[in-house]
């Protein structure tokens, strides 16, 4: 199965974010920091996982973006579709 650049960003975002668990709003400037990623690209990510309900996100000054629920509740093919549609 061949897993397209949304799909991995998707993946990126939620790995990183699930790493980071429990410390409140993660931006996507550090996760693109630290995954050496463009911003750009996992702006779009992390906006269909809050579609997709697997994050939620919060504006402002100390905002961001932080797991829906703990990190052992996700399936990396909940992920996948999330970014990918249908595989």
């Amino acid at each position: 199965m061949m897993i397209t650049t949304k799909g991995r960003n998707a993946l990126k975002v939620m790995v990183d974010l699930a790493r980071h668990e429990g410390e409140g709003y993660i931006s996507l400037a550090d996760v693109a920091e630290r995954q050496k990623e463009s911003l750009k690209y996992l702006e779009a990510s992390a906006k269909t996982l809050s579609a997709a309900g697997l994050v939620v996100s919060a504006r402002g000054k100390s905002g961001g973006y932080k797991l829906s629920r703990r990190a052992e509740e996700y399936t990396v093919a909940e992920i996948l579709m999330s970014g990918e549609g249908s595989l």
